[in-house]
């Protein structure tokens, strides 16, 4: 009997310790080869001695024990190359659609980008479309945007480094908070305006308040939709929200690149590249697309511009490490939009903080949207933008707590 036992806590430990092994070297280097020799070498040692004392408790022939032992060795072995270091499926990204063409910044990043000219009264403040995620692009020119390329003004959205068609970085340790900025900065430069207009949806509300924090004087206007955090640094996710009913199945494999990303970005990089990294970021982007709003909405469309999980996972591990913005926003007088939806799944003290923290800020709640509030209430927010732009009155609920 104790035989027997040993023979199954031989696999338990040896994939245990395996893990360990995993994990440590992780820590220690980003090659793939060595950590994996790691990992097989403390699965072929645990595995080896325990079935070997296992069949000898058993009273199996010494020379049968060390076949066996071996066999079970080999077969431990097998069972954590086809799961953990086997390379997983591909989605492949969609057409590029007509219009998409690219920025090559002084930062590095090449970036994929379309442009609704003005075709209205020409205005000379350009508007930048910020997408979420960190790593979530769209696809196009909003329907806004065509609106306000209408209206008069040069209108630009692009996918973010590390996301959609833009570059994907060798050194995924490079994914910052900063990075994101100087691109939004050297975009401006690019496009040859002295000041933008903002319009940041999500994570692009984020990336707003921290180019409004690093350059005020470059930004006519802001509007901030369903934001995530200011700062991350005193966030979690029991006081920021949870967008997901649902989620795609996960994989050893994918187990894997979580737990080294958090180790070793560059290690879990190495294991996983961005292609397949990214497969799996799309794949939970449109399993919880439908989540995000108030029940019975429309379901949101798909498209195959490629989600980033590098760039979502290393950035927002970032965000929580870099200085409080908030002391500078403080002192930044650009008018400011934010638009809450009755059903964002983000908690409203997220949402209230830009109220508090930008002084010439204006709160507006929008009924019978949820996350995306440009898709659940269309008219509504346009109507906003439209109004906010030109410098009507705007609607500001301005209490602690969110309306009944």
């Amino acid at each position: 009997m104790a035989g027997s036992v040993l023979l199954l806590l031989s696999v338990v430990l040896a994939i245990g310790g395996g893990v360990l092994a995993f994990l440590v070297a992780a820590s220690l280097t980003s090659s793939i080869t060595v950590i994996i020799l790691a990992s097989l070498v403390v699965i072929a040692g645990v595995a080896f001695l325990l079935s070997r004392l296992g069949f000898a408790l058993l009273r199996v022939r010494r020379s049968l024990s060390v076949w066996l032992s071996a066999v079970v060795t080999v077969l431990v072995g097998v069972l954590a190359a086809v799961t953990v270091f086997s390379p997983g499926p591909v989605t492949q990204a969609g057409a590029v659609p007509p219009g998409v063409r690219y920025w090559d910044l002084p930062t590095g990043s090449r970036i994929a980008y379309q442009h609704a000219p003005a075709t209205g009264t020409g205005r000379s403040t350009p508007v930048i479309f910020l997408h979420g995620g960190p790593g979530t692009p769209g696809e196009g020119i909003p329907a806004a945007g065509q609106v306000l390329a209408a209206d008069g003004y040069p209108v630009y959205v692009y996918d973010q480094v590390g996301a959609g068609r833009s570059s994907r970085l060798a050194d995924v340790t490079q994914y910052t908070v900063a990075r994101q900025v100087a691109d939004l900065e050297a975009i401006r430069v690019a496009i040859g305006a002295d000041q933008i207009v903002l319009i940041g949806q999500s994570w692009g509300g984020s990336l707003t308040a921290q180019y409004l924090a690093a350059h005020p004087d470059r930004v006519a206007r802001a509007v901030i939709t369903s934001p995530g955090p200011i700062w991350r640094g005193d966030v979690t996710e029991a006081n920021e929200g949870d967008p997901w009913t649902e989620e795609p199945d996960v994989s050893l494999r994918d187990l894997a690149m979580f737990a080294l990303v958090d180790v070793n970005p560059r290690a879990a990089h190495a294991l996983v590249p961005d292609a397949e990294a990214d497969s799996w970021m799309h794949k939970l982007a449109l399993t919880g697309r439908d989540s995000t709003g108030c029940p019975g909405s429309p379901t949101a469309p798909a498209h195959g511009n490629m989600q980033g999980f590098y760039v979502n996972q290393v950035t927002n591990a970032d965000f929580a490490e870099i200085p409080d913005p908030r002391p500078a926003l403080r002192k930044v007088t650009v008018p400011t939009l934010i638009m809450r939806g009755e059903c964002d799944f983000i908690k409203w003290g997220i949402t209230r903080d830009y109220r508090r923290t930008l002084p010439n800020s204006t709160l507006v709640y929008v009924r019978g949207a949820g996350h995306a509030i440009a898709g659940n209430q269309p008219e509504v927010y346009l109507g906003l933008l439209r109004d906010f732009l030109a410098g009507r009155p705007m609607p500001d609920y301005s209490s602690d707590t969110p309306p009944n």
